[in-house]
């Protein structure tokens, strides 16, 4: 029979959180820029998530990226990282999430372990650079060594499902010394058969899109004023059902 994953609800501010709460989540990934992958969230909104959490009753695990694009950081990025991860877990969250590959798309052990560091103890989850780095399963037995908590993954696709021979794989691989969790497209359509790998968690956004009207542009990734995105309950419910929760 297989076990029924935790649910993670990657959420952008306060109102996120609360929804997680109330479908059941254990935990959000906080972060802002959900359409850049994710960036580390400002301060205000940190400490705001983290109140609302407590009354929520769900763990905040921040991201810690400190701009879009690829994984290889120079040394004053790191020390960027080094310091939001601090300030994470002094604002009262219980993990951070992170990543770091080298030149050779391989994980930044040395950056890595830095960054470990700083968190002091608390729980730290490598991020999808996994899913750029040449050997996924070399990349979680580094993981491993460093003694991280667990694995956000999509099993190296772009979406979770098309990776999900590499999921079962990583779960052998793992074999109980570190979380996997699935995550990238996962919905209500494909929940079950993700769960079905065994991952100990599924990782998913529940966004939709509030548009507005303008045709100024508003930055180089901007087609007018455009729209946002925002946490919708009735998708995170979507899921929980698709589960039988």
């Amino acid at each position: 029979m297989t076990r029924t994953p935790a649910l993670e609800i990657a959420v952008q501010d306060p109102a996120g959180v609360r929804i997680a709460g109330e479908v059941g989540a254990a935990r959000v990934e906080l972060a802002s820029a959900l359409a850049l992958g994710g960036l580390t969230p400002s301060p205000a909104t940190l400490e705001l998530s983290v109140a609302a959490a407590r009354e929520a009753d769900v763990e905040v695990h921040v991201l810690v990226r400190p701009r879009g694009g690829d994984f290889h950081y120079t040394d004053e990025e790191i020390a960027i990282c080094e310091h939001d991860v601090r300030r994470a877990i002094e604002a009262g969250a219980e993990g951070v999430v992170i990543g770091a590959l080298d030149a050779h798309g391989a994980l930044d052990v040395d950056a890595m372990a830095r960054l470990r560091d700083a968190a002091g103890g608390a729980s730290v989850t490598l991020h999808r650079a996994i899913d750029v780095s040449p050997d996924p399963l070399a990349t979680l037995d580094a993981a491993i060594a460093l003694g991280l908590r667990r694995v956000l993954t999509s099993g190296g696709a772009s979406a979770a499902i098309d990776g999900i021979d590499t999921l079962r794989a990583l779960v052998a691989r793992a074999d109980g010394r570190i979380q996997i969790m699935a995550g990238s497209g996962v919905g209500a359509a494909n929940a079950a058969e993700l769960a079905g790998t065994g991952v100990d968690a599924l990782h998913f956004s529940a966004k939709r899109t509030v548009t507005a009207e303008g045709g100024v542009r508003m930055g180089s990734a901007s087609d007018g004023v455009g729209g946002y995105e925002v946490t919708d309950r009735d998708t995170a419910l979507a899921v929980r059902a698709a589960l039988g929760l």
